[in-house]
C-alpha cells in the first residue's frame, strides 16, 4: 500500500474509532469562534486505558509516517496543559514501544512557587520539539506553547493534532482566509502533522451511506462550503 493510501486509511479507522467512543458526535455545537458546527470533537472522552492506548497508537502512526514521507524530525515531546499533557505522555509511551524514545515535558498553568518550583515539568526544554495536542482552533495555545519553549531556549519545531477542521480561524472576531493549521505551517514555519482531516470526516459519512450518517454528510458538507479554507 502506497503511503498516501496508508495515510487515508489510518485517518478512516481514526473517524471509525472516534465516533464508537463518543468523541466526534453529530448535532449542533456553538465553537468559540460562535459558529455552530454540525459535528464536535472532544478529545476528553477518550477517558480510560484502553482508549487512550489505541489513540496513542493513530498518533505515533501519524507521526512515524510524517518521519517516513516529508522527513519530519524532533528531539523532544510537549504536552501543553491541559489535554496536551496526558495525550503527549501517551504518545512518548507509545513512540518508546516503537523504538522512537524521545523526552517528555509539560506545563502547568500558574508556576508552583515549591519544590522544584516554575512552570516546567518533565525533561528539559532543548532541540527541536514537537508540540502534542488536539486539535487547533485559533492556534493561541500553540503560540502560548511556541513562547513557553523559546524561553527555555529550545526550538518550536512540529505539532501533531488528532483533528484539522480545515475551516477559517479568526482574528479579532473576523474569519480570515486561512485555516489555524495553515497559520502554524504558513506564517510560523513549523511542520504539522495530523492523523485525520475534515475531508476525511466527510469521506467516512459519504461511505456509511442514507439515513442518519447521509444527513450529517449533508450538513457537514455545507458548513465545510461555508467555512471551508483552500487547501
Amino acid at each position: 500500500m502506497a503511503g498516501e493510501e496508508k495515510k487515508e486509511a489510518l485517518a478512516q479507522e481514526f473517524v471509525a474509532f472516534a465516533v464508537e467512543c463518543g468523541v466526534l458526535r453529530f448535532g449542533e455545537f456553538k465553537t468559540k469562534a460562535g459558529r455552530l458546527s454540525p459535528y464536535f470533537f472532544n478529545a476528553g472522552l477518550f477517558d480510560d486505558g484502553a482508549k487512550l492506548g489505541r489513540l496513542a497508537e493513530f498518533y505515533a502512526g501519524a507521526l512515524l509516517a510524517e518521519m517516513r514521507d516529508s522527513g519530519l524530525e524532533f528531539d523532544m515531546i510537549f504536552g501543553p496543559a491541559y489535554k496536551g499533557i496526558p495525550l503527549g505522555a501517551a504518545v512518548a509511551v507509545e513512540l518508546a514501544r516503537r523504538g522512537h524514545n524521545k523526552p517528555f515535558a509539560y506545563n502547568r498553568k500558574e508556576a508552583k512557587d515549591h519544590g522544584e518550583g516554575g512552570s516546567l515539568v518533565g525533561a528539559p526544554l532543548k532541540g527541536r520539539v514537537l508540540i502534542v495536542d488536539d486539535v487547533m482552533s485559533a492556534g493561541t495555545a500553540v503560540r502560548e506553547s511556541i513562547a513557553l519553549i523559546e524561553a527555555a531556549g529550545a526550538q518550536a519545531h512540529a505539532v501533531v493534532i488528532a483533528l484539522d477542521r480545515q475551516e477559517m480561524a479568526t482574528e479579532n472576531g473576523a474569519d480570515v482566509p486561512y485555516s489555524a493549521v495553515q497559520y502554524v505551517r504558513d506564517r510560523l514555519g513549523m511542520q504539522v502533522a495530523t492523523i485525520a482531516r475534515l475531508e476525511d470526516l466527510l469521506r467516512y459519512l459519504e461511505r456509511q451511506g442514507s439515513g442518519a450518517s447521509g444527513a450529517d454528510h449533508a450538513r457537514v458538507l455545507a458548513y465545510r462550503q461555508r467555512y471551508g479554507v483552500a487547501q
